[in-house]
């Protein structure tokens, strides 16, 4: 009877203390999501009750479970350059989860180094790492934006790159590969994602700033290996001064949700359409719908994933920067839908269940 009292104290205080999808077996709807209000500072704690600490990352499913990975943050926000924690002491966290509600933390999966000869000596920055599996190489490979030591964004090379990394398992440890400047080495590397269009075809979508101060999106395809870029690339001319992009596919259309370049400081999401990866891309408005609509509900897109409730349901995830102790940022993930006329958009949801949120879908 004790174990039995102990085990409904932990499912009520993983209910109602966290952040996170709550799952029973009799409720038809059995993911149910909070996110808190729209300009509140939620913490998500994973199974050993710590906060999860992955920030700007992503989610892969990988034999049958989830995984989600991100840049871990300082909790104090004491680094020595831009004095914000923006910066890595230790590399990229990994979690994992069956349900979306428990998250195991699995650790490290890329650490940075203390040998100051190291690419990744520390404190520096590993931003918006993305994974994607190699089904002919059978390798995760990863890949982020680099900002070498101190961490300080600059225009220089190894300030301003793409980074590649690759592991034989999703759990790691990932090899760091090197870092480059795709198309070349005029244009720096800012915000950037990955994009898979089938099992052989990926994608490298970055923001890249060149030396006059100008900024736009860029497309490149990747090496068959998927650790290179290639010279088949595209600059997405309307995306000008956009970054965060996050990229989906449904129905023959490409959607590509972005952030305005503005700081730390939340702005209004843009989506651009294409038929074609390359283009031409097409604005098609602000995604988000209601109150805080221009300040996408005070976060920043991450990334979107794919979920099995029906066909084509996706999650967003946003972030809520807490530039004060960024390790306190808040996630913000909600459902995008896409209406009849193929227009995306997302609103904000205090809490949902994930089962009725797509079930229009069925």
């Amino acid at each position: 009877m004790d174990f039995l009292l102990k085990a409904f104290s932990l499912l009520t205080f993983i209910f109602f203390g966290v952040n996170s999808f709550a799952q029973t077996s009799t409720d038809k709807n059995t993911l149910k999501f909070n996110n808190g209000n729209i300009d509140e500072f939620v913490e998500w704690l994973d199974t050993r009750g710590e906060i999860i600490n992955a920030h700007d990352g992503g989610i892969i499913f990988v034999s049958g479970k989830y995984y989600w990975y991100g840049l871990a943050l300082r909790a104090l926000g004491q680094d020595k350059g831009e004095k914000n924690g923006a910066a890595t002491e230790t590399g990229i966290n990994l979690y994992s989860s069956n349900n979306l509600l428990e998250w195991n933390y699995e650790g490290v999966v890329l650490s940075t180094s203390n040998d100051v000869q190291s690419p990744l000596r520390s404190p520096m920055r590993l931003e918006r790492p993305k994974i994607i599996y190699n089904k002919k190489t059978k390798k995760f490979v990863m890949w982020f934006h680099y900002v070498g030591y101190p961490g300080n964004h600059g225009q220089e090379i190894g300030f301003a790159d793409a980074g590649v990394a690759v592991s034989d398992k999703i759990t790691g440890p990932f090899k760091y590969i090197g870092h480059h400047r795709p198309i070349n080495d005029s244009g720096a590397v800012k915000d950037c994602t990955l994009f898979m269009e089938n099992d052989s075809t990926a994608y490298f979508i970055f923001d890249r700033k060149m030396p006059d101060g100008s900024r736009c999106l860029h497309i490149t395809k990747l090496s068959d290996d998927f650790l290179h870029t290639t010279d088949t690339w595209a600059k997405i001319d309307v995306a000008n001064r956009r970054e965060a992009p996050t990229v989906i596919k449904q129905n023959g259309t490409y959607f590509l949700v972005t952030s305005d370049v503005s700081g730390w400081k939340a702005n209004a999401a843009k989506t651009y359409k294409s038929s074609d990866i390359f283009g031409p891309w097409a604005e098609a408005g602000n995604p988000c719908v209601g109150e805080q609509k221009e300040s996408t509900y005070n976060t920043q897109c991450t990334y979107a994933f794919k979920v099995s409730v029906t066909e084509n349901s996706y999650i967003i995830m946003l972030e809520r920067h807490n530039t004060s102790n960024f390790l306190k940022c808040s996630y913000v993930w909600l459902p995008i839908e896409i209406d009849k006329n193929q227009q995306l958009y997302f609103s904000y949801k205090k809490e949902w269940y994930l089962d009725s949120m797509f079930s229009s879908k069925e």
